[in-house]
């Protein structure tokens, strides 16, 4: 994926440049998926306005990105799966379906996923999130692979076709759509959280 770079005009005329983490992209609207951000990024983080991240990586979050986040009020969301597991594993399902209630949660947006270079973990579960959305298998793969390069994974691309999103749907108690804007009308979904539902496991920057 190239580098996205903004430029921007500060007040004595020096140019800044805005540096995105590697393979950023935008999901759709409100949701980003990128490698794991360094400092250098963080200015770039502050464009988006974001209100969460989600992190796929058991490693603990640096304390240079903890108080990043702080400073941003930005709500961190860690659900660690380790880079080169088995995603057969029930516990790894199990992980990505709750990191999924997350991420079509409106209330968490706009969100930025990640893992450590943003193809394979950030990949499921972005892959995970377009057959929630009833996308073609061939769309969802041609996105897969477009991010993970010559790294594509045939497990992780088994993992995605086998994923069982009418699981997902039956344990959301309350699906609706909110519209952001006027003139668009686009609809997102969002669910109810059960306060008797355990939670996923988070931390607070």
């Amino acid at each position: 994926m190239e580098e996205i770079i903004i430029v921007e005009e500060v007040e004595n005329d020096d140019v800044e440049e805005v540096v995105a983490p590697p393979n950023f992209s935008m999901v759709e609207e409100s949701i980003y998926r990128s490698s794991f951000p360094q400092p250098s990024n963080f200015p770039f983080l502050q464009t988006l306005n974001l209100r969460s991240i989600i992190y796929l990586c058991p490693e603990p979050y640096p304390q240079h990105n903890l108080e990043f986040l702080q400073s941003q009020n930005i709500q961190l969301f860690q659900f660690g799966i380790e880079g080169k597991t088995d995603l057969s594993v029930s516990s790894v399902n199990e992980t990505i379906m709750e990191a999924l209630k997350v991420l079509i949660d409106v209330r968490n947006h706009p969100v930025l996923i990640h893992c450590n270079r943003g193809k394979h973990r950030t990949g499921c579960l972005v892959g995970c999130l377009r057959k929630f959305q009833n996308w073609c298998m061939t769309y969802v793969f041609e996105e897969y692979q477009r991010f993970a390069g010559s790294k594509s994974r045939t497990t992780d691309l088994r993992f995605i076709e086998t994923f069982d999103t009418i699981s997902l749907r039956q344990c959301l108690y309350s699906i609706i759509y909110q519209y952001q804007g006027n003139a668009s009308k686009k609809p997102r979904l969002m669910y109810s959280r059960d306060d008797n539902r355990q939670k996923p496991q988070l931390a607070s920057a």
